[in-house]
């Protein structure tokens, strides 16, 4: 998969694009739902849309098949602009786009193995050719023993993976997925992440997922796009959008899985101290520091308070993974001449640290 720091104009970069999404935008009556947004997709890659109730990313991941279809812009799947399709082709390229729900749509008549075949016998497959592509299906998803029970009979998490399996049935080059865990346990929405990044790494398929669990995201994407009121609000690798948020809701996001705000008295205190601090009578800076990868286990904050003779006072923390990358986030109270303070910041930042002053946010 290439860098972000790659040429955006190479030639390598622009064929490892499988979706871009260019100036969609989606009304429904004088509702702008989706407005304007522009998103490139890599081959391979699993891809987060996330965003509140409403933001619109439901509305954006059902136009990537038109299921709903575009006000204006275009969707291009691996080079085929699909909004210039006729209705016979549309039909044909939406054959390379499986998709899986929140419910799962499963027909309560059919049996799991019957489900799974289903798209394989509206596209006319003989019984050994439906055979032959549903039993590895089956054994994929970990379902080989349960093929002829029917969809009452088995549990949500069960449920999804006949969805999956059913969505994979015709090799599409795309697997979008629409809320697909937000119906199911923790323990089972793990286990659906694990198997969708199994999928994604055996199979090589493009994963769109669309969710509004901040926890989704880390544990399973390469990248993310934050949505708010229809527009994309924020994008990028999901290490650095945790490591740097640049957006209040990308902040609230984060978190509901990695705790942003300190408690309420301790930020009653720090404000008597900072106010006094900015009053020229205190010499207290609030930082938030963010390390990853190598930094988490380095003594860089030792070695700053001993360097540049400051006192650290942390005040809140927590080390997390991302992506097989340890993550890590901290807030500091640092105490020290301001020329001390700056030089220490400077220190860090040179050292890999995402450094945040806070003191004009709280």
């Amino acid at each position: 998969m290439p860098s972000l720091a790659q040429d955006p104009g190479s030639l390598p970069f622009l064929l490892s694009i499988m979706i871009e999404i260019q100036a969609v935008t989606q009304r429904f009556g004088n509702v702008e739902a989706v407005r304007k947004v522009d998103l490139s997709i890599r081959k391979g890659e699993i891809f987060g849309i996330i965003g509140r109730s409403g933001a619109g990313k439901s509305t954006l991941v059902r136009t990537l098949n038109l299921l709903n279809r575009p006000t204006s812009g275009r969707i291009v799947l691996d080079g085929q602009d699909l909004t210039a399709l006729s209705a016979a082709q549309l039909r044909q390229a939406r054959r390379g786009i499986g998709m899986i729900f929140q419910h799962f749509n499963l027909l309560s008549s059919r049996s799991v193995y019957d489900n799974i075949a289903l798209p394989l016998e509206l596209a006319g497959k003989s019984k050994a050719e439906i055979a032959a592509k549903v039993e590895p299906l089956l054994e994929l998803v970990g379902l080989t023993a349960l093929r002829d029970r029917y969809p009452a009979q088995i549990s949500g998490g069960q449920k999804q993976r006949v969805g999956i399996a059913r969505a994979l049935a015709n090799d599409p080059k795309v697997l979008l997925s629409d809320e697909a865990t937000s119906a199911l346990d923790p323990e089972t929405t793990r286990s659906i992440l694990e198997l969708l990044r199994k999928i994604n790494k055996e199979l090589g398929l493009t994963i769109v997922l669309i969710t509004h669990q901040m926890e989704v995201i880390k544990q399973i994407c390469d990248r993310v796009a934050v949505m708010e009121a229809g527009q994309v609000i924020e994008q990028g690798e999901v290490l650095d959008v945790f490591r740097q948020p640049r957006h209040e809701v990308t902040r609230a996001l984060i978190g509901d899985v990695i705790a942003h705000e300190l408690p309420k008295g301790v930020l009653a205190r720090l404000r008597e101290r900072l106010a006094r601090a900015d009053a020229g009578q205190g010499t207290d800076h609030l930082f938030r520091f963010a390390f990853t990868g190598n930094d988490v286990d380095q003594p860089h904050l030792s070695e700053a308070v001993r360097r540049f003779n400051l006192d650290f006072n942390i005040l809140h923390g927590q080390i997390d993974e991302i992506q097989g990358q340890a993550f890590g986030s901290l807030a500091i109270l640092a105490n020290g001449t301001q020329d001390n303070i700056n030089q220490a910041m400077q220190y860090l930042r040179e050292q890999g640290v995402v450094v945040e002053e806070l003191n004009h946010v709280i």
